[in-house]
C-alpha cells in the first residue's frame, strides 16, 4: 500500500514539475550569491561552505514542504487517502516523495555548488565534497521526517507556513550543527565520525517516531 500511495504521490508531482524546480533553484541560487556578496578568495569560500550549503538545503526543505501536504488537504484528496489507508502509510508515502524530489536532488547537487564554494581547495582530492554530501544524505531524511510532523500539525491552520517555522526550525538546529561541524571537521583533517554518528542517531529516532506522529497529526488535522 505504501508503493501504491508512493507512485501516487510521484505522477501528482510529476504534473507540478516547476513546484519541484523552486526549492531547488532557490538552493543554487543562494549559495552561488555568497562569493558575490562576500569574497571570491578561495580561502574564505572554502572556511563558509559548510555552513552556507547546509543552511541553504535546511531552507529548501523547508520551502519545499508546503506543495506535498497542502494541496491534497485544499482539495480532499487526504480525506480520500487516509479512508483508503492507514494515516501511517499516507505519511510515509509523503515523506518518502518529498525526500527523493527534494532532499535527494539538493546531494545531488551538492558538489558542484562546492565546486563553486572552492570546498577542495588545497587538497588533490575530492574528500570534502563525498563528506559533504553524506552529511547530507544523513540529514536530509530527518529534515524530511520533522517537517512532516511540523506540516501535518498545522495543515488546518490558515497561515500554517509560518507555524511549521516556528514549530519545525528549532529542531532542525541540532541537525544543522552536526551536518555543518562535519563537513568543517573534514576541512580541518579531524575526524568527523562522531557528527556522522549523531547525524545518524537523529535518523534512526525520526524514522521510528516521526512517520507515527506524523499520520496521527494527519488524521486529528482532516478529521
Amino acid at each position: 500500500m505504501i508503493l501504491t500511495l508512493l507512485q501516487r504521490e510521484l505522477k501528482v508531482a510529476r504534473r507540478n514539475w516547476m513546484g519541484l524546480a523552486i526549492p531547488l533553484l532557490f538552493f543554487m541560487i543562494v549559495v552561488s550569491l555568497f562569493p558575490f556578496a562576500v569574497s571570491p578568495e578561495a580561502a574564505v569560500l572554502q572556511k563558509l561552505a559548510p555552513g552556507v550549503i547546509w543552511v541553504a538545503a535546511l531552507l529548501s526543505m523547508l520551502l519545499s514542504l508546503e506543495q506535498f501536504y497542502r494541496s491534497d488537504y485544499q482539495d480532499g484528496s487526504l480525506e480520500q487517502l487516509l479512508l483508503m489507508s492507514s494515516p501511517t502509510s499516507v505519511a510515509i508515502s509523503k515523506i518518502l516523495a518529498h525526500w527523493l524530489l527534494t532532499g535527494l536532488p539538493l546531494v545531488v547537487l551538492s558538489p558542484l555548488l562546492g565546486v563553486l564554494m572552492q570546498i577542495n581547495h588545497g587538497v588533490e582530492h575530492s574528500t570534502h565534497t563525498w563528506v559533504l554530501m553524506l552529511s547530507l544524505v544523513l540529514g536530509t531524511p530527518s529534515l524530511c521526517l520533522l517537517g512532516a510532523v511540523g506540516m501535518s500539525l498545522t495543515l488546518a491552520a490558515s497561515r500554517n507556513g509560518l507555524l511549521v517555522s516556528i514549530l519545525i526550525i528549532p529542531l532542525y538546529v541540532p541537525i544543522l550543527i552536526f551536518g555543518a561541524s562535519t563537513v568543517t571537521a573534514s576541512l580541518e583533517n579531524m575526524r568527523y565520525n562522531g557528527e556522522l554518528a549523531i547525524l545518524g542517531a537523529f535518523l534512526l529516532i525520526a524514522v521510528v517516531f516521526a512517520p507515527f506522529a506524523s499520520g496521527r497529526a494527519l488524521k486529528i488535522s482532516v478529521g
